[in-house]
């Protein structure tokens, strides 16, 4: 019997999430133990299971960890060796044998795999130490970092030693390449401070000193330093068949944007003297090299000590880095914390508030206190606290929760190996994070990290204890020709940094130079609303643009007394009106135009949560029951629209919707325009050209409003489909028409109400392209010709669009038979190569066509909403005549399902779902808030903040990285099941 010299911590092992797993975990053991060449290493795979500790081990690994269950059934010779010989001794013999092995290596591709091998191995040891308690955290991270470390200065070290033996670099010391080479690699964020995650990226940034540098290459140095770069990139960061070693990211370096991959120092120290940001001063406490050459890295750590460790702070400086303090919002407590898809990380109370907390103090003490300086964030709080700036109660609370926080990172990554802070949102799953992390319920692990996110919340919390209160204290004098110097003072103090142009505009208002301010009582109205004003308008994150956006709506007023006596006896709704005026500028134009629905936000039910369509047909019906005739149904139709859409921007914009429950609200809204407008429509259209008897219509909604996932400014996808009895040549009564031409003029009618220019607008722009043969097709598609179409002649394409189909109006039993058709249609058996080959044409097709311009793009952008759809539509029309359950119209319930039979594996329904409820929060604000394209220099700043709180992220520049990050991760799972087998298909 085998007997394992491994000191586990029984108390601290895992349940068992998974019985089904771990069985077939074992099943698998024994099966490679029978394939074994080697004797003895059979023997041992045999007799491992029978030892109570390694078995317990085992079956924690295997019922919780797909991805290290492969790492076990990969490596049980090292995992032998690891039981025998401890994880300290193991590690530090894998960092020997590895230098050993790729010393000397000059092929690319043999290093490449030497570095994932170990790699493989440094998981599965840290993994097994971890779960069994034999390291706590320090050790773990800091055995992730010291690989990482040494994986980096191997692969520099093989591409110097390539460059030399091309002759293109003259190296002064060829036994150690990096030895006085001019190259340096900084080491930041978690890598630098050696508090790698177990799924970690790596932050680093290449610097070269080109007067140390001796180049003789064809090329300019430079250019030398870029491919060198991006070389080590690939040799780290490139999955092969091996795996990866570290994804690598190189975006914290200066100006990311517009500045090359490496970067030269004498650049370098001119951008961190005259242009570096506070930010970055955060970021670089962290900063340790790497890789490179010691003596220049010593020289440019010590050049960058003033700029990150400034003796004395300005005014600005300290305002700045309240900022960043800012970035992550404060909340201080009265709002629950959702557990289910809470991401652990960048989410209320979690790690990213622990660094920041650690941070900004160490930005503000750690010029004058020396020992401040630490780049652990554990550390960094202890000392704050030796230094008498932080309770010794906030530095055990924090601790603690530090550490329960990031053994559940690595329990969240340890499962597929992906690099994921979020908790799931389904039941089962989260169950099973539960029994990974050693609980025996989700409500006692719930409890647990609820408590934790509490106390870390409310310490973060306390940061913002001594930040002064907005107010207006001090004079607030608006009359005289001239602006009085003490108002402007006061005005500028509250956060207006163009007072003097507040001042004269005010000024302005009370000589009655806006129609709504030409009444005596509206000028008193306004007097005693104006510091109330102020102190709303300076409480948004933009207050001169808030105020200018007043400005222009108040200008627009036809009087000013009934609404200054609505913001004066309604505090809150001046609050909403200076929040829409800072943070969406669309919104305040619309609410410029529409000013009577201040109204409507005064109505107790404005904040409810939306209703049901149900509801929303009897609201609108009882609102066009006033109506005398069509023009009226029109205009009431319109403004109820707007009312509504405005009440769901609001309740989006002030984050009491979750983007998917906004989405399905304006659809909706949708839903019921169509099921009241239509019939008054037709009962018009009967008035002068009869009826079909027996005759019957529906509408079929496409497209984002068949998925329920409509935005502020989406259009209707829309087609109109009727069936008539062979008796029903013609209308009867009026002037008849026949009844092919009926239906079509009943379809072109809705249409006109719908999109018709009217004195309160437009309702919906309508599409009609996607009905039977496009635009040059009737306008109204008869229910044999749409079933004759589906299953003769359309084309790809049109069956993904058609997965989104559902009726959304007309008769029931017409419906049913079209979703009949539907069904049949996409529960048939297709040919999938063909079907994958067309797919990937059809997606190669749209990114010639719609480039996205930018990251802000997301339906466009490659990773975005379009690769996610149509990796959904691909997965219904491939498993649907299987699979008939995975069929829904809507993005996120495809997917789940898919999940659910096992069609698309956990990891890539994870990546899917968090970019497309990144994307769909993204969009939905911006649809909502901004008329034309978003401009990250240019945009309100309390903008940014409202998609900061819809994406659930913390700060803006985080919600930048995870877009980018999961544009990454969502085009790289299209790529996988979708592009690459569709380009190899030749139908």
């Amino acid at each position: 019997m085998h007997k394992v010299n491994f000191p586990l911590d029984e108390q601290l092992l895992p349940k068992i999430a998974d019985s089904a797993l771990m069985e077939r975990g074992f099943e698998r053991w024994a099966e490679i133990a029978s394939e074994q060449d080697d004797a003895d290493l059979a023997t041992f795979m045999r007799q491992l299971p029978g030892d109570l500790m390694a078995r317990k081990l085992l079956s924690s690994v295997f019922g919780n960890s797909p991805f290290l269950t492969q790492c076990c059934l990969f490596e049980p010779a090292f995992l032998r060796r690891l039981l025998d010989q401890g994880a300290d001794a193991t590690f530090a013999a894998l960092m020997g044998e590895l230098a050993e092995e790729v010393d000397g290596q000059t092929d690319m591709a043999a290093m490449m795999k030497s570095l994932r091998i170990y790699k493989r191995r440094v998981a599965l040891l840290t993994a097994l130490a971890d779960i069994g308690g034999v390291w706590q955290l320090e050790p773990v991270t800091g055995a992730l970092a010291d690989f990482a470390q040494a994986a980096t200065r191997h692969a520099l070290r093989f591409l110097l030693r390539r460059e030399a033996a091309k002759g293109d670099l003259v190296l002064p010391h060829a036994d150690d390449p990096e030895k006085d080479s001019g190259i340096i690699i900084l080491g930041m964020g978690k890598f630098g401070a050696r508090e790698l995650n177990y799924s970690s990226d790596i932050d680093i940034i290449v610097f070269f000193d080109h007067e140390k540098l001796e180049y003789k290459g064809r090329k300019t140095l430079a250019e030398c330093m870029i491919a060198i770069t991006r070389d080590l990139v690939k040799i780290l960061d490139e999955r092969t068949a091996h795996g990866y070693v570290f994804r690598t990211d190189l975006r914290l370096r200066p100006d990311p944007g517009s500045t090359p991959v490496a970067i030269s120092l004498a650049a370098a120290e001119i951008y961190y003297e005259g242009f570096g940001q506070n930010w970055e001063r955060a970021a670089m406490i962290k900063a340790r090299q790497v890789a490179g050459d010691t003596v220049t890295g010593d020289y440019f750590l010590k050049f960058l000590k003033p700029f990150i460790w400034r003796k004395s702070l300005d005014f600005a400086a300290i305002q700045d880095i309240h900022s960043i303090k800012r970035q992550i919002n404060a909340h201080r407590g009265g709002r629950s914390i959702a557990v289910a898809g809470h991401n652990v990380k960048l989410g209320r109370g979690g790690i990213r508030e622990i660094e920041f907390f650690a941070q900004t103090q160490q930005l503000i003490w750690g010029g004058r206190i020396p020992e401040v300086r630490c780049c652990r964030t554990l550390d960094a709080i202890r000392a704050l606290a030796h230094m008498g700036q932080v309770a010794d109660k906030a530095v055990d609370e924090l601790d603690e929760a530090y550490r329960f926080l990031r053994q559940l990172e690595h329990r969240l990554q340890m499962i597929d190996d992906k690099q994921t802070q979020t908790l799931p949102d389904q039941p089962q799953r989260l169950a099973e994070i539960a029994a990974f992390m050693g609980f025996d319920d989700t409500d006692a692990f719930s409890s647990a990290l609820v408590s934790r996110l509490q106390k870390v919340e409310s310490h973060y919390a306390g940061l913002f204890e001594d930040a002064p209160a907005l107010s207006s204290g001090g004079n607030l004098v608006f009359t005289g020709g001239e602006n009085d110097p003490e108002t402007v003072n006061t005005i500028g103090a509250m956060g207006f940094n163009n007072a003097d142009t507040v001042c004269a505009t005010i000024r302005g208002w009370h000589h009655g130079r806006i129609r709504a301010t030409r009444s005596t009582r509206a000028r008193e109205l306004l007097t005693e609303l104006t510091p109330s004003l102020l102190q709303a308008l300076a409480a948004t994150s933009s207050p001169d643009d808030a105020f200018m956006r007043l400005d222009e709506f108040l200008s627009r007023l036809p009087a000013g007394v009934p609404v200054f006596s609505l913001f004066y006896s309604n505090p809150s709704l001046l609050e909403l009106v200076a929040e829409l005026m800072g943070n969406a500028p669309k919104l305040a134009e619309h609410l410029a135009r529409h000013t009577t629905q201040l109204d409507a936000v005064v109505a107790p039910s404005f904040f409810e949560p939306p209703p049901p369509t149900e509801r929303l047909i009897e609201d609108l019906n009882k609102a066009l029951a006033e109506a005398g005739d069509i023009q009226e149904v029109l205009d009431i139709s319109r403004r109820w629209t707007a009312e509504r859409k405005f009440q769901v921007g609001v309740q989006t914009l002030r984050n009491m919707l979750e983007p998917d429950r906004a989405a399905r609200a304006f659809a909706d809204i949708a839903d019921a325009v169509l099921n009241c407008l239509c019939p008054k429509v037709e009962d018009e259209l009967a008035r002068a050209n009869g009826r079909v008897e027996g005759g019957q219509w529906c509408i079929l909604a496409m497209g984002k409003m068949g998925g329920h996932e409509m935005t502020a400014t989406s259009d209707m996808d829309l087609i109109l489909i009727y069936d008539i009895p062979d008796t029903a040549a013609e209308s009867v009564g009026g002037r008849p028409l026949a009844a092919s031409a009926w239906f079509a003029r009943l379809a072109q009618r809705i249409v006109n109400a719908l999109t018709a220019k009217t004195a309160e607008g437009t309702l919906y722009e309508v599409d009609m392209r996607l009905r039977p043969s496009g635009n040059s097709g009737p306008i109204a598609t008869s229910l044999q010709s749409f079933d004759r179409y589906q299953q003769e002649s359309a084309w790809t394409w049109e069956h993904m669009a058609l997965t989104r189909a559902r009726v959304a109006c007309g008769s029931p039993l017409l419906a049913a038979k079209v979703e009949a058709i539907i069904h049949r249609t996409l529960t048939a058996p297709r040919d999938a190569a063909k079907l994958i080959h067309d797919v990937a044409e059809m997606r190669e097709l749209m990114a010639r066509e719609h480039k996205a311009a930018n990251r802000w793009e997301v339906k466009h952008l490659r990773g975005g909403l379009v690769d996610i759809e149509f990796t959904a539509q691909w997965l219904q029309l491939r498993f649907g005549a299987e699979h008939p359950a995975v069929l829904a119209t809507n993005t996120r319930d495809v997917l789940d399902r898919a999940c659910d039979a096992g069609l698309l594996s956990r990891g890539d329904h994870d990546s899917l779902i968090e970019a497309w409820r990144l994307w769909s929060a993204v969009q939905l604000v911006l649809r909502q808030t901004l008329a034309g394209a978003f401009d990250e220099d240019t945009a309100p700043p309390g903008l940014k903040e409202v998609m900061v709180r819809a994406t659930g992220l913390t700060d803006f520049k985080t919600m930048v990285d995870r877009m980018d990050d999961c544009a990454q991760a969502s085009l790289e799972v299209f790529d996988r099941l979708i592009a690459e087998p569709g380009r190899k298909t030749v139908t």
